[in-house]
Order: C-alpha cells, then structure tokens, then sequence
C-alpha cells in the first residue's frame, strides 16, 4: 500500500509538472507577437490597407522583397487595418494567418531577420454606388512590397523562440519613393494618359500607357505610315521584347532589309492586378472600352500608324496570351490577326487542372477513398512546385475580399460578378476551396473564350477566319496547354467557314513562354510582316514600310 501510495504521489507530481510546461508553453506562444506602428512624421494621415511582417534567414536582400513569390516566398503574415492612427499598435500574433506557414508557432527557434510593411489602401466611390478600398497602382504593377508611398520599417536581426516567447517592436519609418519614369528616346516614346471612362467609373484618376517602339528611319520617312504590333503582357516599362542599344533585338530591329513596324506595349494595371486583361468587367470597370476608344485612337492619332484593320496586329504571352486572343475575338473587325503564345486559361474545363463547372473542390479531386491534391505550377519533368491550395493561401495573406493583386484574384475580378459588398464575389473559398458554380456560370457566359467562340461561331467564324496562331509549349509550367488543345479541337472542326489558322506546340519538355519564332529573335515580326502583305487589300501600297 505505501508503495502504491508514494507510486501515486510520484505519477501526480509528473503530471503536475507535464501541465506546467504545457500551461508554459500555452503562455508564451500566447505571447508571440510583433507589434507595429508609424509615426505622424512618416505618414501624417490614417491608414487603411494591410500591415505585414517578413521573416527571413538571410538579408541578401530585404526581407519585404523577399516576400510574396509563388514558389520562393519567405514567411510573412498579413494583417487589415481601417483608419489606423500614427502612433496606434497593429498586432500580429500567432492567430494572424501567414504563409507557408499558417501559424507564428510554426516559424522554429533561431535568428532571422525580420521587417514590417504597410500595403496602404485608397478609397474609391464608384459609379456602380460601391465603395471599397483597394490598393491604387503607382505605375509599379501592383507590386504591394515596391509600391511607392508604402512604408516600411529597418531591417532588424533578432532571435525568435516560440516556446520562450517574444514581442517585436517594428517602426515603420521608410516611405517607398516614386517611380522614376524612363525619358523618351530616339527610339522608344513613353505615353501615360488619364482615361476620362476608367476615371468615372472608379470616382479617383486612372490611367493608361503604352510604351512605343520606333521603327529604323521613322523620322526621316515622314511620309510613311507603319503597320502597329499591339503586344499584351504584364505591367513593364520595357519596350516590345525588351529593346535597348546594343542587345540582340536591338541589332535585329534596325537592321538593313528588315520590315518597319511600330511596336506598342499596353500599360493598364487596375485596383486589383497589375493589368487589367482588356477586356469590361463589372469588377475592374470599362477597361476594355477604354483601351478601344482612348487608348488606341490616341496612339494611332500621334503616331504614324496605318489605321485599318489588316495592318494591326495583336501578340501577348501568359496573361497578354489571353488578352491578344480576347481583343482579336471581341473585336474581329478591328484587329487584323493575333498571335497568343501560353494563354491564360482560355477554356474554364481546364481552370489550370479544375473544371470550374464540375468540380466541387478546387483543391483536390477525388478518386475513391483518395482526394488528390491539384498543382497549379510544374517544372518541365512534371514535379509539382505549387498548388492550388498553397496559391490560395498565399493570396489569402496578402489581402482579403480578392485584394492581394494575384493571379487568381485578378480572375476572378475579371471573370465575376460583383458580391454584396462590392468585391469580387470569390469563385471558391480561399481556405477550403469550396466552389461556387453560380459564379462559375457567370464566368462561363462572359469571358470563357472557347464556349464564346464556339456558341458564336455561325457570325463570329467568318471575321476570324486565318486571324489565329496559337503557340504553347507541350509541358507549360502552369498547364495552360490543356485548354489551348480544347480551342484547337474546336476550331479544327469549324465548317462554312473553317477557322484557317494554326496551333504550334514546342515539344518536348517545352515550358511556360515557349515561342517557336524565340523571345527576341524578330522573327515573329517577320512573319507578322508577311501575314499583313499577304491580306492587304487591293492598292494598299505595302512597299514603304519595307525600305
């Protein structure tokens, strides 16, 4: 008995001190925390948008710069804020969502180097009678870690244990500067316009631009008029395909013999994405219109520019893939052929790997008692590098309510209609993944290009008819390749009339951006150059522009 007895003694004081270190633990992870402010000297103002805090193992670079990548991204937590004072504490603790990790507990005891960031909001009363705050593009691209205006704190090198706990103070005293914008050259002219539509719409000033690219010989032909190459892409003050003195589409593009042609390069980031996919949306506003009717006409009213149809044409990759196809088939008599390379996705069956229309999760698929998780990026041997699940996330951390000036956010802004309180109403749970086919259905009847081609094709084939090439790489890296072959089955069985374009496919092991004509070569303007002396009608002179 006196054994049991001391046995029991002994069992209750272990358990005693087991709840201790538990109840310690509980304590101090209760106590991880950093908390941060601004100062009326920095920012004199409230702030709505976004605080953040960055951690990372090195400082090869900030760690705010590290931050927000797809596949690199260092951990970082995000925060909203609405009309934050100078001189108020933001908290973020262990229940602040992040990414990878979910959690401040599960950042592992060390060194690391850390820093704050504020993504600041702006408000907009809009014409549609929403109001809703969002982040304003500073002509950066929506970059929240780069945008002008933004403040963020020194970079400070401490240790961080879950398990002892901590508090991280964190000033953010840094105000990001302005954008220095590029002079206009010999060769490349920058335009930057406020769109009288996208400035209703939106109740604030926005704007458009173009990056202009001269053809050899523009000012002393002053007679001649070119044909324009529109090129789509995301937000870049580059001109067409990167042209500089001295590099190798420099020395391409004004070369002897070579066929003079203006290069343009749209400029249309929005609230929600560094470009607005060109197209009207009820989320993004006229974007589209704008584009059409201001934004072209000023272009070709300053420049010299053949405006007919045969003489513009549309490329673009990725997003700008997506986009060159759009404008040709939204605006069949406008624009005279385009040449998309690795579309966005152009058929919702293929959303990268989710059939928004069928499936219920966009996360995973089911098959029997499995449930297999859906990629959204690969390399070129197929290792998955991101998924769906861990995209969404990240996204969820960098904004709520469809602000986090991603990819899949921009879709959906794009894509969908407007929710109740005036964003974007979300395709599928940022966190569960749960689909809405009602929003779904409303991508469907909008912007789902190849269910719009196909249902239009008895009027629509006729004006498209040898106006598409498409190209892709056999293995693209976010597999938009599958909806590229979905269109190309379509189009292969149109009659009366047959579509007469092309499908290109790099093989094998071809990835995201692959061209058979190559990023810089000029070989697609050849063949572009080519294609509109070939379609030109009759007594258009297409000898000027080839001195």
């Amino acid at each position: 008995m006196k054994y049991f007895k001391y046995l029991t003694i002994s069992v209750i004081a272990i358990l005693i001190i087991f709840s201790c270190v538990l109840l310690d633990k509980s304590i101090a992870q209760n106590k991880l925390k950093f908390e941060i402010s601004f100062s009326s000297a920095v920012h004199p103002k409230p702030i709505t948008g976004r605080v953040f805090v960055m951690i990372s193992r090195n400082n090869r670079r900030e760690p705010r710069l590290q931050a927000g990548s797809w596949r690199r991204s260092v951990p970082f937590f995000g925060k909203d804020v609405n009309n934050l004072k100078p001189g108020e504490v933001v908290v973020i603790d262990e229940n602040v969502l992040g990414y990878p990790p979910k959690s401040l507990k599960e950042i592992p005891a060390g060194k690391y180097y850390v820093q704050g960031l504020v993504n600041i909001y702006t408000e907009f009363h809009r014409s549609d009678g929403h109001v809703i705050w969002a982040h304003m593009d500073q002509w950066e691209g929506q970059q929240f870690n780069r945008s002008p205006g933004n403040l963020y704190s020194e970079v400070k090198y401490i240790y961080l244990d879950p398990d002892a706990g901590y508090t991280v103070k964190l000033n953010l005293d840094k105000v990001i500067p302005p954008i220095k914008l590029p002079k206009d050259t010999k060769w490349v002219r920058y335009i930057k316009i406020q769109s009288k539509l996208l400035t209703e719409f939106w109740g604030h000033p926005m704007y458009l631009g173009a990056v202009v690219l001269l053809p050899k010989g523009y000012d002393t032909h002053p007679d001649v008029y070119y044909p324009v190459h529109y090129y789509q892409g995301h937000f870049s003050l580059r001109p067409l395909h990167g042209f500089r003195e001295g590099n190798k589409f420099y020395k391409v593009w004004t070369s002897e013999n070579y066929p003079r042609m203006i290069g343009v390069t749209f400029q249309h980031p929005c609230p929600y994405f560094d470009d607005s996919y060109a197209v009207n949306s009820a989320n993004c506003g006229p974007y589209g219109d704008a584009i059409m009717t201001e934004l072209i006409p000023y272009i070709e009213e300053h420049f010299r520019i053949i405006r007919k149809p045969y003489a513009r044409v549309l490329s673009g990759g990725s997003t700008g893939g997506w986009e060159s196809l759009a404008l040709q088939v939204f605006h069949p008599d406008f624009f005279g052929g385009t040449w998309p390379f690795c579309p966005d996705p152009i058929d919702f069956r293929y959303y990268i790997l989710t059939n928004i229309y069928d499936d219920d999760n966009a996360f995973y698929k089911e098959s029997g008692w499995m449930k297999l998780e859906r990629p959204f990026m690969r390399d070129v041997h197929g290792q998955v590098l991101v998924t769906m699940r861990e995209l969404s996330q990240m996204e969820a951390v960098l904004g709520t309510k469809g602000r986090s000036g991603q990819q899949l956010d921009i879709w959906q802004a794009v894509y969908g209609p407007i929710g109740e309180d005036g964003y974007p109403k979300p395709i599928w749970n940022k966190l569960t993944g749960e689909i809405d086919h009602e929003v779904a259905q409303y991508f469907k009847e909008h912007y789902d290009l190849c269910y719009y081609i196909k249902k239009n094709w008895s009027w629509l084939g006729p004006k498209l008819v040898g106006k598409i090439h498409i190209f892709c790489g056999d293995m693209d890296n976010y597999y938009l390749n599958e909806a590229v072959y979905e269109l190309e089955k379509i189009l292969e069985n149109t009659k009366n009339p047959y579509y007469a374009g092309s499908f290109q496919y790099g093989r094998p092991r071809k990835g995201h951006g692959w061209s058979p004509y190559g990023w810089n070569s000029g070989e697609l303007e050849k063949v572009m150059a080519e294609y509109i002396t070939r379609i030109a009608p009759k007594g258009e002179d297409t000898s000027q522009w080839k001195y």
